[in-house]
């Protein structure tokens, strides 16, 4: 508590000599409570300003608006599962042709987020995501329309780059226009939308054709092609680009008409004008020991979580319960009755467990998971307890993707829209997707093939990353529930003094 105080202390300092430079005959901050007052009364007001802050019904439409997005991205990810069987078949695609198909999408998802910072930087987060559907409405019709291998990789390839695009600006999106003491809910629906598109494909693909399945994909990303236009901008970001009147005009729609958003907009220009004290930074300048801290968490947790095999065990659900004898359509129908409610339920609780709790207990369920996949696909290689096998394999790949749903799956994005200072935002947070996305793409393509060579010694090695990511996650990850950006960045500037 001490030492939150401090910072926010040291924070509204910093502001103040700010802004005395810029403006040193003027008082015209007079309004905002930063002069002439002790630290200890401006922290107080800050805190009740802060807990009067409303979610109005703005703040709802534009976070809905932007999750659908993520809509999209789940149904792009359990598109894989229902149509293998239905694509091999028509196409005579092989398993290394499939795989490709497959994991086509994580390579896309690694060319989008490679120029997703810089595309959200230049065009706002608002278009980003406009131009985001551009490649998913392509995609999805090069997939329907699909007459060989070429096309349907083309089409996987194009969906994922708008995947990858999205990855990166929806969690951003929603970080800078919700309030503190909800933040983390409504960037964990972000996750909670990507689990009903895959819990919707996994239904819905045991008994529609995989053309008309893709028809299916393409049409929420029309509809969210239409609602984007009745949301507001970022005001940070509109802030960054030097829109003052904007950036107000859009806080004030999201606070709603009656409270005064003077206190929140200065406090945001104050944090924008000491990042760009030292300009905006490049990709080589990332390396600096200053954003060591947030870069290492960043990165460490995006590494840790592809490492885990849960976009293997997402898009190959139905191998692995063909694998272990166990029926997959009943399989990934039980899948999809169950992620939606418990990624709900940490939608929840991630505002009231806190980010580090749930970090933990869902590698820790994804280990156990995991470990419990290894035994069965053991079991299954040596003929020992056949009838034990398929149970084995249900409760495993259920427990990996309910736990990887309720934390790992969407919390690392949440930490990551935390985290990174303006001035860095755009290169770290392009950083870290890459992170993503390259080693999910690298999960997915070898997945099929670690499948048949050893399923057994693969689960176990996904077990032991689980058991590390806990480690990790318990020595460097800090808990940033309940604080502001601004807050939160001056805590990671205060570790590094």
């Amino acid at each position: 508590m001490e030492r939150q105080k401090s910072m926010e202390k040291g924070l509204l300092r910093k502001s103040l000599s700010i802004r005395e430079r810029k403006f040193p005959n003027e008082e015209a901050f007079l309004e905002t409570g930063l002069a002439r007052k002790s630290p200890r009364e401006i922290t107080k007001k800050a805190q009740n300003d802060d807990g009067e802050c409303r979610v109005t019904a703005t703040v709802f439409f534009s976070t809905f608006v932007a999750v659908s997005g993520s809509f999209c991205t789940g149904c792009g990810a359990g598109f894989s599962s229902g149509a293998q069987s239905g694509i091999t078949k028509d196409l005579s695609l092989s398993v290394a042709e499939y795989s490709m198909f497959g994991s086509i999408l994580t390579l896309g998802g690694l060319i989008g987020a490679i120029f997703s910072g810089k595309v959200a930087d230049v065009l706002g987060r608002k278009r980003t995501m406009l131009f985001c559907e551009a490649f998913c409405v392509t995609g999805w019709l090069a997939v329907a329309l699909a007459q060989d291998a070429l096309w349907l990789d083309c089409g996987r390839l194009l969906l994922g780059i708008g995947v990858g695009l999205f990855s990166y600006v929806i969690p951003v999106y929603i970080a800078e226009i919700a309030p503190k003491h909800v933040r983390g809910s409504f960037v964990f629906a972000n996750q909670l939308m990507q689990n009903c598109g895959i819990a919707l494909f996994f239904i819905i693909g045991n008994f529609l054709p995989w053309r008309l399945l893709a028809i299916v994909g393409f049409v929420p990303c029309v509809l969210h092609v239409f609602c984007l236009f009745f949301i507001p901008e970022s005001p940070r970001w509109l802030a960054k680009k030097g829109r003052d009147k904007e950036c107000r005009s859009a806080l004030q729609r999201l606070r709603g008409s009656d409270v005064d958003i003077s206190r929140e907009a200065n406090t945001i220009r104050d944090t924008i004008e000491m990042s760009e004290v030292d300009g905006e930074s490049r990709m080589s300048e990332l390396f600096q020991r200053r954003y060591a801290y947030p870069l290492l968490i960043g990165v460490g947790l995006m590494f840790l979580q592809q490492l885990s095999g849960s976009s293997g065990v997402t898009y190959y659900a139905s191998s692995l319960f063909n694998k272990g004898g166990f029926p997959s359509a009943i399989g990934t129908s039980v899948i999809a009755t169950i992620m939606v409610p418990k990624a709900m339920l940490g939608t929840i609780i991630v505002d009231k467990m806190g980010r580090r709790t749930l970090l933990m207990a869902s590698c820790a369920a994804m280990g156990l998971s995991a470990l419990l996949l290894s035994v069965s696909y053991g079991f299954e290689s040596f003929g020992i307890l056949p009838d034990l096998t398929p149970i084995f394999t249900c409760i495993g790949v259920l427990g990996h993707i309910v736990a990887f749903a309720m934390g790992m799956g969407g919390l690392p994005w949440i930490i990551m829209a935390e985290i990174f200072p303006m001035n860095v935002k755009v290169s770290a947070g392009t950083l870290v997707t890459v992170t993503n996305w390259l080693f999910g793409w690298i999960i997915t393509y070898t997945f099929n093939f670690m499948l048949e060579w050893n399923a057994s010694g693969m689960f176990f090695i996904f077990s032991m990353v689980s058991a590390f990511s806990i480690v990790f996650i318990y020595f460097l990850v800090p808990e940033t529930k309940g604080r502001s950006l601004e807050e939160i960045q001056a805590l990671f500037s205060n570790s590094v003094q």
